[in-house]
């Protein structure tokens, strides 16, 4: 399940940073980016893979969060230990989950 979850919130975010890079320097030239009023160090092609990075590791981050807060209460609050291994203190031993 986490395995689809993760490709749920990769593949998505992919496919936006894809259109994001095609859109960004579309409009940009690589070239004329600065960082703190220095040119950048980088060829275009670097700037380019750097930026698409960037871009994935956002969009990602903002799928991410949309899963998580898709989360049903029970998937949230759910004990991961079987009820029968768990100890007799535990706090749910409802054995509902």
């Amino acid at each position: 399940m986490k395995a689809q979850r993760m490709m749920w919130i990769a593949w998505p975010a992919f496919l936006v940073a894809s259109l994001l890079e095609v859109v960004v320097f579309g409009l940009v030239d690589p070239q004329d980016l600065h960082w703190f009023g220095h040119p950048l160090a980088l060829s275009r092609q670097g700037v380019y893979t750097l930026a698409f990075f960037v871009f994935w590791a956002l969009t990602m981050l903002s799928s991410g969060l949309t899963t998580l807060l898709s989360m049903s209460p029970f998937e949230v609050n759910r004990c991961p230990v079987p009820s029968h291994q768990r100890p007799s203190d535990c706090a749910r031993t409802d054995g509902c989950c």
